[in-house]
Protein backbone atom coordinates (compact mmCIF):
# COMPACT_ATOMS: atom_id res chain seq x y z
CA UNK A 1 0.00 0.00 0.00
CA UNK A 2 1.70 3.51 -1.54
CA UNK A 3 0.05 6.13 1.64
CA UNK A 4 2.63 8.14 3.85
CA UNK A 5 3.96 5.87 6.06
CA UNK A 6 5.06 6.76 10.27
CA UNK A 7 8.26 5.19 9.52
CA UNK A 8 7.22 2.02 8.63
CA UNK A 9 9.62 -0.42 8.20
CA UNK A 10 9.22 -3.63 6.22
CA UNK A 11 9.48 -2.24 2.35
CA UNK A 12 9.86 -3.14 -0.67
CA UNK A 13 11.49 -5.07 -3.17
CA UNK A 14 13.17 -4.49 -6.66
CA UNK A 15 14.87 -7.35 -8.15
CA UNK A 16 17.31 -7.10 -11.17
CA UNK A 17 18.67 -9.44 -13.51
CA UNK A 18 18.60 -10.32 -16.78
CA UNK A 19 19.80 -10.91 -20.92
CA UNK A 20 22.31 -10.48 -23.50
CA UNK A 21 25.50 -8.64 -24.21
CA UNK A 22 25.31 -6.92 -27.60
CA UNK A 23 28.15 -4.90 -29.12
CA UNK A 24 28.82 -2.27 -31.24
CA UNK A 25 25.76 0.07 -29.53
CA UNK A 26 25.96 3.21 -28.40
CA UNK A 27 25.70 4.32 -24.44
CA UNK A 28 22.65 5.55 -22.64
CA UNK A 29 21.69 8.88 -21.17
CA UNK A 30 22.87 10.03 -17.71
CA UNK A 31 21.71 12.51 -15.30
CA UNK A 32 23.93 14.62 -12.76
CA UNK A 33 25.96 13.50 -9.57
CA UNK A 34 25.33 14.06 -5.98
CA UNK A 35 24.84 16.88 -4.40
CA UNK A 36 27.78 18.52 -2.07
CA UNK A 37 25.81 17.39 0.71
CA UNK A 38 25.61 13.94 0.32
CA UNK A 39 28.34 11.75 2.53
CA UNK A 40 29.23 8.35 0.83
CA UNK A 41 31.32 5.23 2.16
CA UNK A 42 32.55 2.29 0.32
CA UNK A 43 33.01 -0.03 3.35
CA UNK A 44 33.11 -3.67 2.29
CA UNK A 45 31.39 -4.53 4.62
CA UNK A 46 33.32 -3.08 7.25
CA UNK A 47 31.95 0.23 7.87
CA UNK A 48 28.53 1.57 9.41
CA UNK A 49 25.52 -1.44 9.45
CA UNK A 50 22.41 -0.98 9.27
CA UNK A 51 20.59 -0.68 12.97
CA UNK A 52 19.21 -3.93 13.97
CA UNK A 53 15.65 -4.04 13.82
CA UNK A 54 13.48 -4.36 17.54
CA UNK A 55 12.25 -8.04 18.40
CA UNK A 56 8.55 -9.34 17.71
CA UNK A 57 7.81 -6.68 14.73
CA UNK A 58 6.05 -8.64 11.29
CA UNK A 59 4.83 -7.39 8.38
CA UNK A 60 1.59 -5.35 7.31
CA UNK A 61 0.63 -2.41 9.81
CA UNK A 62 3.12 -1.14 12.37
CA UNK A 63 3.70 0.82 15.46
CA UNK A 64 3.35 4.57 14.14
CA UNK A 65 2.60 3.62 10.54
CA UNK A 66 -0.14 5.74 8.69
CA UNK A 67 -2.98 4.54 7.39
CA UNK A 68 -4.52 6.92 4.78
CA UNK A 69 -5.52 9.18 7.28
CA UNK A 70 -3.08 12.27 6.67
CA UNK A 71 -4.44 14.15 9.23
CA UNK A 72 -3.43 11.12 11.78
CA UNK A 73 -0.41 12.34 14.14
CA UNK A 74 2.66 9.87 14.39
CA UNK A 75 3.22 7.70 16.80
CA UNK A 76 5.53 8.10 19.61
CA UNK A 77 7.65 5.10 18.76
CA UNK A 78 7.45 4.44 14.91
CA UNK A 79 9.67 1.81 13.16
CA UNK A 80 12.42 4.17 11.38
CA UNK A 81 13.38 1.54 9.10
CA UNK A 82 13.01 0.66 5.25
CA UNK A 83 13.94 -2.57 3.22
CA UNK A 84 13.77 -3.46 -0.14
CA UNK A 85 15.57 -5.98 -2.68
CA UNK A 86 16.89 -3.92 -5.60
CA UNK A 87 15.30 -3.72 -8.94
CA UNK A 88 15.48 -1.53 -12.20
CA UNK A 89 12.25 -2.91 -14.02
CA UNK A 90 10.96 0.21 -16.84
CA UNK A 91 8.06 -1.52 -18.30
CA UNK A 92 5.39 0.37 -16.65
CA UNK A 93 6.99 3.80 -18.10
CA UNK A 94 7.37 2.50 -21.09
CA UNK A 95 3.41 1.16 -21.23
CA UNK A 96 2.20 4.55 -20.07
CA UNK A 97 3.98 6.62 -22.78
CA UNK A 98 2.45 3.92 -25.62
CA UNK A 99 -0.99 4.30 -23.90
CA UNK A 100 -0.76 8.21 -23.60
CA UNK A 101 0.70 8.18 -27.57
CA UNK A 102 -2.29 6.21 -28.34
CA UNK A 103 -4.67 9.03 -26.66
CA UNK A 104 -5.57 7.17 -23.12
CA UNK A 105 -4.89 7.72 -19.80
CA UNK A 106 -2.99 4.49 -18.35
CA UNK A 107 -5.03 2.31 -16.56
CA UNK A 108 -4.11 3.56 -12.46
CA UNK A 109 -3.05 0.07 -11.52
CA UNK A 110 -0.27 -0.28 -14.66
CA UNK A 111 1.33 2.74 -12.93
CA UNK A 112 4.57 2.02 -11.03
CA UNK A 113 6.37 5.64 -9.76
CA UNK A 114 9.61 3.59 -9.19
CA UNK A 115 9.78 2.11 -13.00
CA UNK A 116 9.54 5.66 -14.11
CA UNK A 117 12.26 6.82 -11.74
CA UNK A 118 14.56 4.04 -12.86
CA UNK A 119 13.95 4.68 -16.88
CA UNK A 120 16.53 7.82 -16.23
CA UNK A 121 20.05 6.56 -15.32
CA UNK A 122 22.13 8.68 -13.08
CA UNK A 123 25.45 10.02 -13.27
CA UNK A 124 26.59 8.25 -9.56
CA UNK A 125 29.74 7.89 -8.70
CA UNK A 126 30.98 4.58 -9.74
CA UNK A 127 32.77 1.68 -7.64
CA UNK A 128 36.30 0.48 -8.56
CA UNK A 129 35.33 -3.08 -8.25
CA UNK A 130 32.50 -5.16 -7.91
CA UNK A 131 29.71 -3.98 -5.73
CA UNK A 132 27.87 -0.59 -5.22
CA UNK A 133 28.46 2.69 -4.22
CA UNK A 134 25.78 4.03 -2.28
CA UNK A 135 24.58 7.71 -2.68
CA UNK A 136 22.32 9.70 -0.73
CA UNK A 137 21.04 13.44 -1.02
CA UNK A 138 17.91 15.60 -0.92
CA UNK A 139 16.33 19.14 -1.48
CA UNK A 140 13.32 20.69 0.44
CA UNK A 141 9.80 20.75 -1.50
CA UNK A 142 7.46 23.76 -1.23
CA UNK A 143 5.26 22.01 1.20
CA UNK A 144 6.74 22.84 4.62
CA UNK A 145 9.18 20.30 6.37
CA UNK A 146 8.64 17.96 3.54
CA UNK A 147 11.83 16.62 1.25
CA UNK A 148 12.36 14.80 -1.22
CA UNK A 149 15.43 12.33 -0.58
CA UNK A 150 17.21 9.90 -3.05
CA UNK A 151 19.49 6.79 -2.41
CA UNK A 152 21.71 6.23 -5.27
CA UNK A 153 22.96 2.92 -5.72
CA UNK A 154 25.38 2.30 -8.63
CA UNK A 155 27.44 -0.68 -9.99
CA UNK A 156 30.89 -0.25 -11.54
CA UNK A 157 30.68 0.10 -15.23
CA UNK A 158 30.58 -2.53 -18.69
CA UNK A 159 33.66 -4.67 -18.95
CA UNK A 160 35.18 -4.96 -21.92
CA UNK A 161 33.47 -7.53 -24.48
CA UNK A 162 35.89 -10.33 -24.11
CA UNK A 163 36.32 -10.06 -20.42
CA UNK A 164 32.74 -11.22 -19.57
CA UNK A 165 31.54 -15.01 -19.67
CA UNK A 166 29.56 -16.77 -22.41
CA UNK A 167 25.96 -16.34 -23.20
CA UNK A 168 23.17 -18.79 -22.98
CA UNK A 169 20.01 -17.26 -24.45
CA UNK A 170 16.46 -19.29 -25.04
CA UNK A 171 14.28 -16.36 -26.36
CA UNK A 172 10.77 -17.48 -25.86
CA UNK A 173 8.64 -15.55 -28.87
CA UNK A 174 4.75 -14.67 -28.89
CA UNK A 175 2.94 -15.70 -32.19
CA UNK A 176 -0.20 -15.93 -31.76
CA UNK A 177 -2.74 -13.86 -33.37
CA UNK A 178 -2.91 -10.89 -31.63
CA UNK A 179 1.04 -10.46 -32.36
CA UNK A 180 0.13 -10.00 -35.88
CA UNK A 181 -0.46 -5.81 -35.04
CA UNK A 182 2.69 -3.56 -36.27
CA UNK A 183 5.35 -3.21 -33.60
CA UNK A 184 4.47 -6.43 -32.11
CA UNK A 185 6.22 -9.47 -33.82
CA UNK A 186 7.69 -7.59 -36.63
CA UNK A 187 9.58 -6.13 -34.09
CA UNK A 188 10.82 -8.88 -32.27
CA UNK A 189 11.97 -10.52 -35.11
CA UNK A 190 13.91 -7.35 -35.98
CA UNK A 191 15.59 -7.06 -33.08
CA UNK A 192 16.54 -10.91 -32.77
CA UNK A 193 18.50 -10.54 -36.11
CA UNK A 194 20.13 -7.82 -35.44
CA UNK A 195 20.87 -10.07 -31.86
CA UNK A 196 22.20 -12.27 -33.75
CA UNK A 197 24.76 -10.53 -35.56
CA UNK A 198 26.25 -8.86 -32.81
CA UNK A 199 26.50 -11.76 -29.86
CA UNK A 200 29.50 -13.48 -29.97
CA UNK A 201 30.93 -16.68 -31.42
CA UNK A 202 31.22 -18.19 -28.23
CA UNK A 203 27.67 -17.21 -27.42
CA UNK A 204 24.73 -19.87 -27.29
CA UNK A 205 20.83 -18.98 -28.52
CA UNK A 206 17.95 -21.20 -28.50
CA UNK A 207 14.41 -20.33 -29.86
CA UNK A 208 10.96 -21.49 -28.24
CA UNK A 209 7.87 -20.57 -30.76
CA UNK A 210 4.06 -20.29 -28.90
CA UNK A 211 0.81 -19.75 -29.82
CA UNK A 212 -1.73 -22.56 -28.74
CA UNK A 213 1.01 -24.91 -28.13
CA UNK A 214 4.55 -24.33 -27.89
CA UNK A 215 7.93 -25.71 -30.07
CA UNK A 216 11.09 -25.10 -29.90
CA UNK A 217 11.84 -23.88 -33.48
CA UNK A 218 15.95 -24.00 -32.53
CA UNK A 219 17.83 -25.74 -29.50
CA UNK A 220 20.36 -24.45 -27.83
CA UNK A 221 22.83 -23.90 -30.95
CA UNK A 222 26.65 -21.82 -30.35
CA UNK A 223 26.80 -18.92 -32.65
CA UNK A 224 30.03 -19.39 -33.98
CA UNK A 225 29.73 -20.69 -37.69
CA UNK A 226 25.81 -20.91 -37.16
CA UNK A 227 24.16 -17.11 -37.84
CA UNK A 228 22.45 -18.36 -40.43
CA UNK A 229 20.83 -21.27 -39.17
CA UNK A 230 19.53 -18.77 -36.28
CA UNK A 231 18.73 -16.27 -38.98
CA UNK A 232 16.47 -18.80 -40.91
CA UNK A 233 14.41 -19.77 -38.02
CA UNK A 234 13.62 -16.64 -36.91
CA UNK A 235 12.46 -15.60 -40.51
CA UNK A 236 10.15 -18.33 -40.05
CA UNK A 237 8.60 -16.70 -37.18
CA UNK A 238 4.58 -16.40 -38.59
CA UNK A 239 1.34 -15.38 -36.39
CA UNK A 240 -0.84 -18.08 -35.54
CA UNK A 241 -3.60 -18.39 -33.03
CA UNK A 242 -4.20 -17.96 -29.63
CA UNK A 243 -2.11 -16.83 -26.73
CA UNK A 244 -0.95 -20.00 -24.23
CA UNK A 245 1.73 -18.32 -22.17
CA UNK A 246 2.00 -20.63 -19.58
CA UNK A 247 2.75 -23.53 -21.77
CA UNK A 248 5.09 -21.31 -23.86
CA UNK A 249 7.53 -20.33 -20.42
CA UNK A 250 6.97 -24.01 -19.36
CA UNK A 251 9.00 -25.10 -23.04
CA UNK A 252 11.14 -22.30 -22.73
CA UNK A 253 12.68 -23.09 -19.60
CA UNK A 254 12.88 -26.49 -20.21
CA UNK A 255 14.93 -25.82 -23.33
CA UNK A 256 17.00 -24.01 -21.28
CA UNK A 257 17.90 -26.57 -18.60
CA UNK A 258 18.13 -28.83 -21.72
CA UNK A 259 21.19 -26.51 -22.94
CA UNK A 260 22.19 -25.09 -19.71
CA UNK A 261 25.57 -24.34 -20.21
CA UNK A 262 27.67 -24.12 -17.11
CA UNK A 263 30.17 -21.22 -16.34
CA UNK A 264 27.59 -19.24 -18.75
CA UNK A 265 24.58 -16.45 -18.06
CA UNK A 266 21.93 -18.63 -18.71
CA UNK A 267 18.47 -16.48 -19.07
CA UNK A 268 15.42 -17.09 -20.54
CA UNK A 269 14.50 -13.58 -22.45
CA UNK A 270 10.15 -13.76 -23.26
CA UNK A 271 9.26 -11.39 -25.75
CA UNK A 272 5.54 -11.38 -25.38
CA UNK A 273 2.30 -9.01 -25.21
CA UNK A 274 1.20 -11.14 -22.36
CA UNK A 275 -2.23 -11.67 -22.83
CA UNK A 276 -2.87 -14.97 -22.26
CA UNK A 277 -6.14 -16.23 -23.40
CA UNK A 278 -5.83 -20.32 -23.59
CA UNK A 279 -4.02 -22.98 -21.76
CA UNK A 280 -2.63 -22.84 -18.00
CA UNK A 281 -4.05 -19.04 -17.39
CA UNK A 282 -3.70 -19.53 -13.42
CA UNK A 283 -0.25 -17.01 -12.69
CA UNK A 284 0.78 -18.50 -9.58
CA UNK A 285 1.30 -22.25 -11.34
CA UNK A 286 2.96 -20.58 -13.95
CA UNK A 287 4.99 -18.47 -11.94
CA UNK A 288 5.85 -22.12 -9.84
CA UNK A 289 7.84 -23.14 -12.74
CA UNK A 290 9.63 -19.94 -13.12
CA UNK A 291 10.56 -19.60 -9.69
CA UNK A 292 11.34 -23.63 -9.74
CA UNK A 293 14.19 -23.09 -12.52
CA UNK A 294 15.77 -19.99 -11.07
CA UNK A 295 16.14 -22.07 -7.81
CA UNK A 296 17.31 -25.17 -9.25
CA UNK A 297 19.56 -23.86 -12.28
CA UNK A 298 19.91 -20.28 -11.90
CA UNK A 299 18.06 -19.51 -14.58
CA UNK A 300 16.56 -15.62 -14.89
CA UNK A 301 14.11 -14.13 -17.08
CA UNK A 302 13.73 -10.78 -18.88
CA UNK A 303 10.51 -10.04 -20.02
CA UNK A 304 10.49 -7.59 -23.31
CA UNK A 305 6.25 -6.17 -23.80
CA UNK A 306 5.14 -5.35 -26.85
CA UNK A 307 1.86 -4.23 -27.79
CA UNK A 308 -0.73 -1.59 -27.36
CA UNK A 309 -2.91 -3.75 -25.18
CA UNK A 310 -0.54 -5.73 -22.92
CA UNK A 311 -0.54 -7.92 -19.78
CA UNK A 312 1.89 -5.75 -17.42
CA UNK A 313 0.89 -7.41 -14.63
CA UNK A 314 1.37 -11.10 -15.27
CA UNK A 315 4.92 -10.12 -17.29
CA UNK A 316 5.94 -8.09 -14.30
CA UNK A 317 5.19 -11.08 -11.96
CA UNK A 318 6.97 -13.60 -13.49
CA UNK A 319 9.84 -11.23 -13.92
CA UNK A 320 9.68 -11.12 -10.40
CA UNK A 321 9.49 -14.71 -9.65
CA UNK A 322 12.21 -15.60 -12.32
CA UNK A 323 14.91 -12.90 -10.57
CA UNK A 324 14.42 -11.04 -13.90
CA UNK A 325 13.33 -7.62 -14.65
CA UNK A 326 10.78 -5.83 -17.51
CA UNK A 327 11.33 -3.52 -19.86
CA UNK A 328 8.62 -2.29 -23.06
CA UNK A 329 9.36 -1.38 -26.62
CA UNK A 330 6.49 0.23 -29.02
CA UNK A 331 8.71 1.06 -31.81
CA UNK A 332 12.02 0.36 -33.21
CA UNK A 333 14.08 3.73 -31.54
CA UNK A 334 12.87 1.61 -27.99
CA UNK A 335 13.69 -1.42 -29.21
CA UNK A 336 17.37 0.02 -30.34
CA UNK A 337 17.64 1.18 -26.24
CA UNK A 338 16.39 -2.50 -25.00
CA UNK A 339 19.12 -4.62 -26.95
CA UNK A 340 22.10 -1.97 -27.36
CA UNK A 341 21.91 -0.63 -24.02
CA UNK A 342 19.77 -2.18 -21.20
CA UNK A 343 20.83 -6.12 -22.33
CA UNK A 344 24.42 -5.19 -22.51
CA UNK A 345 24.44 -4.06 -18.99
CA UNK A 346 22.63 -7.88 -17.61
CA UNK A 347 24.84 -10.35 -19.48
CA UNK A 348 27.25 -10.21 -16.19
CA UNK A 349 26.96 -10.79 -12.78
CA UNK A 350 28.30 -8.11 -10.48
CA UNK A 351 26.13 -9.30 -7.12
CA UNK A 352 23.56 -11.44 -6.32
CA UNK A 353 20.54 -11.36 -3.67
CA UNK A 354 21.34 -7.55 -3.68
CA UNK A 355 18.95 -5.81 -0.79
CA UNK A 356 19.31 -2.16 0.36
CA UNK A 357 17.84 -0.80 4.08
CA UNK A 358 17.45 2.68 4.96
CA UNK A 359 17.64 4.10 8.80
CA UNK A 360 16.30 7.02 9.35
CA UNK A 361 17.01 8.98 12.98
CA UNK A 362 13.73 9.74 14.85
CA UNK A 363 15.39 12.61 16.52
CA UNK A 364 15.35 14.54 13.04
CA UNK A 365 12.61 12.60 11.22
CA UNK A 366 8.78 12.34 11.92
CA UNK A 367 7.88 10.61 9.18
CA UNK A 368 8.40 9.05 5.67
CA UNK A 369 6.83 7.33 2.52
CA UNK A 370 8.87 4.95 -0.10
CA UNK A 371 7.69 6.40 -3.72
CA UNK A 372 6.11 3.13 -5.23
CA UNK A 373 7.48 -0.44 -4.81
CA UNK A 374 4.16 -1.16 -3.02
CA UNK A 375 4.22 -4.78 -3.81
CA UNK A 376 7.65 -5.70 -3.18
CA UNK A 377 8.41 -5.90 0.29
CA UNK A 378 11.22 -7.19 2.13
CA UNK A 379 11.23 -8.02 6.02
CA UNK A 380 13.61 -5.45 7.79
CA UNK A 381 15.18 -8.29 9.88
CA UNK A 382 15.73 -10.55 6.71
CA UNK A 383 18.13 -7.22 5.56
CA UNK A 384 20.99 -9.73 6.46
CA UNK A 385 19.97 -12.99 6.03
CA UNK A 386 21.17 -14.11 2.73
CA UNK A 387 18.65 -17.06 2.55
CA UNK A 388 16.57 -14.51 1.64
CA UNK A 389 15.97 -13.61 -2.24
CA UNK A 390 17.13 -10.26 -3.54
CA UNK A 391 18.48 -8.91 -6.97
CA UNK A 392 20.53 -10.18 -9.21
CA UNK A 393 22.67 -6.77 -10.61
CA UNK A 394 25.40 -6.37 -13.81
CA UNK A 395 27.27 -3.77 -14.49
CA UNK A 396 26.25 -0.38 -15.48
CA UNK A 397 22.70 -0.35 -13.22
CA UNK A 398 21.92 2.75 -11.66
CA UNK A 399 18.59 1.80 -9.02
CA UNK A 400 17.26 4.78 -7.53
CA UNK A 401 14.73 5.08 -4.53
CA UNK A 402 13.31 8.03 -3.72
CA UNK A 403 11.42 8.70 -0.40
CA UNK A 404 8.88 11.64 0.55
CA UNK A 405 10.31 12.37 4.55
CA UNK A 406 8.79 14.87 6.88
CA UNK A 407 11.56 16.08 9.10
CA UNK A 408 10.79 17.44 12.50
CA UNK A 409 10.91 21.14 12.89
CA UNK A 410 14.16 22.40 13.51
CA UNK A 411 15.78 19.21 12.80
CA UNK A 412 19.47 19.15 12.61
CA UNK A 413 22.24 16.10 12.61
CA UNK A 414 21.97 12.69 11.26
CA UNK A 415 19.18 12.62 9.02
CA UNK A 416 19.59 8.98 7.12
CA UNK A 417 21.58 5.92 6.56
CA UNK A 418 21.45 4.06 3.19
CA UNK A 419 23.03 0.31 3.62
CA UNK A 420 22.81 -2.21 0.71
CA UNK A 421 24.31 -5.37 1.40
CA UNK A 422 25.02 -8.49 -1.57
CA UNK A 423 26.90 -11.57 -2.54
CA UNK A 424 29.59 -12.21 -4.63
CA UNK A 425 28.59 -13.89 -7.56
CA UNK A 426 31.33 -16.79 -7.31
CA UNK A 427 31.67 -16.99 -3.56
CA UNK A 428 28.58 -15.86 -2.46
CA UNK A 429 30.54 -13.89 0.22
CA UNK A 430 28.39 -11.31 1.70
CA UNK A 431 29.47 -7.49 1.25
CA UNK A 432 28.19 -4.07 2.20
CA UNK A 433 28.10 -0.24 1.57
CA UNK A 434 26.63 2.50 3.42
CA UNK A 435 26.03 6.40 2.95
CA UNK A 436 24.77 8.91 4.95
CA UNK A 437 22.66 12.18 4.92
CA UNK A 438 22.83 14.95 7.00
CA UNK A 439 19.57 17.48 7.88
CA UNK A 440 21.55 20.34 6.44
CA UNK A 441 21.67 19.03 3.46
CA UNK A 442 18.27 19.39 2.34
CA UNK A 443 18.60 22.91 2.84
CA UNK A 444 18.48 23.84 -1.27
CA UNK A 445 15.20 24.13 -3.32
CA UNK A 446 14.00 21.04 -4.81
CA UNK A 447 14.08 22.92 -8.68
CA UNK A 448 17.69 24.48 -7.81
CA UNK A 449 19.03 21.01 -7.13
CA UNK A 450 21.37 18.66 -9.01
CA UNK A 451 19.79 17.61 -12.64
CA UNK A 452 19.64 14.45 -11.46
CA UNK A 453 17.43 14.86 -8.92
CA UNK A 454 15.19 17.05 -10.42
CA UNK A 455 15.03 14.56 -13.02
CA UNK A 456 13.82 11.71 -10.32
CA UNK A 457 11.59 13.76 -8.82
CA UNK A 458 9.45 15.00 -12.41
CA UNK A 459 9.46 11.01 -12.93
CA UNK A 460 7.90 10.59 -9.81
CA UNK A 461 5.48 13.46 -9.64
CA UNK A 462 4.39 12.36 -13.05
CA UNK A 463 3.57 9.15 -11.91
CA UNK A 464 1.80 10.27 -8.93
CA UNK A 465 -0.37 12.59 -10.68
CA UNK A 466 -1.61 9.16 -13.05
CA UNK A 467 -2.37 7.21 -10.35
CA UNK A 468 -4.79 9.57 -9.33
CA UNK A 469 -8.60 8.65 -7.91
CA UNK A 470 -6.82 5.98 -5.77
CA UNK A 471 -7.40 6.76 -2.16
CA UNK A 472 -4.88 4.40 -0.54
CA UNK A 473 -2.55 6.31 -1.95
CA UNK A 474 -2.70 10.29 -1.12
CA UNK A 475 -1.09 12.56 -3.35
CA UNK A 476 2.94 13.29 -2.66
CA UNK A 477 3.88 16.28 -0.73
CA UNK A 478 3.86 19.79 -3.11
CA UNK A 479 3.03 18.04 -6.37
CA UNK A 480 3.11 20.13 -9.08
CA UNK A 481 0.56 20.66 -12.21
CA UNK A 482 1.09 18.75 -14.98
CA UNK A 483 1.70 21.59 -17.07
CA UNK A 484 4.69 23.12 -14.55
CA UNK A 485 6.17 19.23 -14.53
CA UNK A 486 6.39 19.43 -18.12
CA UNK A 487 8.07 22.88 -18.15
CA UNK A 488 10.60 21.73 -16.34
CA UNK A 489 11.03 18.85 -18.20
CA UNK A 490 11.58 20.57 -21.44
CA UNK A 491 14.45 22.64 -19.05
CA UNK A 492 16.12 19.76 -17.76
CA UNK A 493 16.08 18.67 -21.06
CA UNK A 494 17.60 21.43 -22.66
CA UNK A 495 20.56 21.73 -19.82
CA UNK A 496 21.26 18.13 -20.42
CA UNK A 497 20.89 17.84 -23.96
CA UNK A 498 18.89 14.73 -23.09
CA UNK A 499 16.18 13.41 -25.44
CA UNK A 500 14.75 10.99 -23.07
CA UNK A 501 13.55 13.40 -20.89
CA UNK A 502 12.64 15.70 -23.71
CA UNK A 503 9.95 13.05 -24.33
CA UNK A 504 9.24 12.64 -20.67
CA UNK A 505 8.10 16.16 -21.07
CA UNK A 506 6.27 15.38 -24.56
CA UNK A 507 4.03 12.38 -22.35
CA UNK A 508 3.58 14.80 -19.08
CA UNK A 509 1.91 17.16 -21.93
CA UNK A 510 0.22 14.33 -23.31
CA UNK A 511 -1.57 13.39 -20.18
CA UNK A 512 -2.50 17.12 -19.41
CA UNK A 513 -4.26 17.55 -22.92
CA UNK A 514 -6.11 14.17 -21.76
CA UNK A 515 -6.99 15.19 -18.28
CA UNK A 516 -8.48 18.42 -19.93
Amino acid sequence: MDHIRGLRGGLLALTLAGGLLLTGCGGGADGSRASDGAAKSRTGGTGRPAPVPRPGTSQGERPGEETGDSDRDAAPSPDHLSTFALDVDTASYGYARRTLADGRLPDPATVRPEEFVNSFRQNYERPEGNGFSVTVDGARTDAEDWSLVRVGLATREERHEGERAPAALTFVVDVSGSMAEPGRLDLAKDSLGVMTDRLRDDDAVALVAFSDEAETVLPMTRLGGHRDRVHAAVRRLEPQSSTNLGEGVRTGYDTAVEGLREGATNRVVLLSDALANTGDMDADSILERVSDARREHGITLFGVGVGSDYGDALMERLADKGDGHTTYVSDDEEARKVFCEELPRNIDLTARDAKAQVAFDPATVETFRLVGYDDRQVADEDFRDDRVDGGEVGPGHTVTALYAVRTRPGASGHLATASVRWLDPADRTPHEESGRLEAASLGADLWRASPGLQVAAVAAYFADDLRRGDDRRPALPARPSLGRLADRADRLATVAQDEEVRRLAEAVRRAERLRG
